[in-house]
């Protein structure tokens, strides 16, 4: 049984201010590839990791060109919800999305902590995953990334998280890889984090990122990392994987202005200055409307019934902007 998995496309209709090529042009190119690698490596499922879309709702006129190249792989698809995916990162919008509709009518098919079993030649794999949520890498790691492996040979989780090897700046929010060595997946694969990171192994479990399909800013990084797809094989004795190019892929140095390095460098000076004195300011320490409130909540000591309500209305609110409604 083998498998393929990609992740955070991104597809939209237009190309972001960084890139000097036609991004979904590209982007259609890149899929189609998808689909000959899949075809090439005789993989029995796709697997994505979200942020299927750029946008909750995009239009349909976008949707069409990247959907019907979808369609093409001969093989199901499953997938969970990134947060482009959501309105206001809040999960219970998912059936008013482009992602949900897309899954109503059978063109992937989500996957949630309930684990989907799939066999061949006795062979048996639990899949699992975890979509993104707004307490993503806030709450217990566990409650995320951690599964327990049930009547199966191998276990593959997806998370749509911010899982890293080491750790960053001070405030950002991320979860270890070594906050999570008790899961008993073998394969715990990423979205996410676009740059990926090294592939790490400990106790024959893996912790997997290839990295997205899109390459969105000019950071350097982006700018060097391969763009690629992940192939799992568990039809030997034991699970391989391989990580495979892609061959229309161009380089970043071609499809990156570099000429807005310098000025993407001094926006981030001066957010991080301008980051510094909100936090001198006052006791709170984000700038996200959502962390926001949480922490006026706990402060505030509000009842839990009061914080669902209002994260209800940020996120309608999100969606009305988002179709250009004047009104929630």
């Amino acid at each position: 049984m083998r498998f393929l998995f990609f992740t955070d496309d991104h597809k939209r209709g237009t190309s972001p201010e960084n890139r000097t090529d036609n991004f979904p042009v590209t982007l259609v190119h890149k899929l189609k590839e998808v689909v000959e690698i899949a075809q090439e490596y005789e993989v029995d499922y796709i697997l994505h990791g979200g942020d299927f879309f750029d946008v909750p709702a995009p239009a349909i006129s976008v949707c069409a060109d990247f959907l019907e190249v979808y369609q093409q792989f001969s093989v199901p698809l499953f997938t969970i919800p990134g947060n482009h995916d959501l309105f206001g990162h809040n999960t219970a919008t998912l059936p008013r999305t482009m992602l949900g509709f897309i899954a109503r009518l059978g063109i992937v098919r989500l996957v949630g902590r309930e684990p989907i079993y799939l066999e061949k030649n006795g062979l048996r794999v639990q899949l699992s995953g975890q979509g993104y949520h707004f307490e993503m890498d806030r709450r217990e790691p566990q409650l995320d990334y951690v599964v327990q492996k049930k009547d199966c040979d191998y276990a593959i989780h997806m998370v749509h998280g911010m899982l890293l090897q080491r750790s960053i700046y001070p405030g950002a929010i991320y979860t270890l890889i070594e906050q999570i060595w008790d899961t008993e997946a073998d394969f715990t694969l990423l979205g996410h984090n676009h740059l990926g990171f090294p592939d790490t192994e400990k106790d024959g479990k893996y912790f997997l990122n290839p990295g997205a399909l899109v390459r969105l800013s000019n950071h350097q990084h982006e700018i060097k990392r391969p763009i690629q797809v992940l192939i799992i094989d568990f039809s030997g004795s034991s699970p391989t994987y391989e990580k495979v190019r892609l061959k229309s892929a161009a380089p970043g140095e071609d499809v990156l202005d570099r000429s807005r390095l310098e000025e993407a460098a001094f926006r981030e000076q001066k957010l991080a200055g301008y980051l510094a004195e909100v936090k001198a300011a006052g006791s709170y320490e984000r700038t996200d409307v959502r962390v926001l409130l949480q922490e006026i909540a706990a402060a505030e000591k509000m009842s839990p019934a009061v914080i669902d309500e209002a994260l209800r209305r940020i996120s309608l609110a999100e969606e009305a902007i988002s179709l250009g409604e004047d009104k929630v």
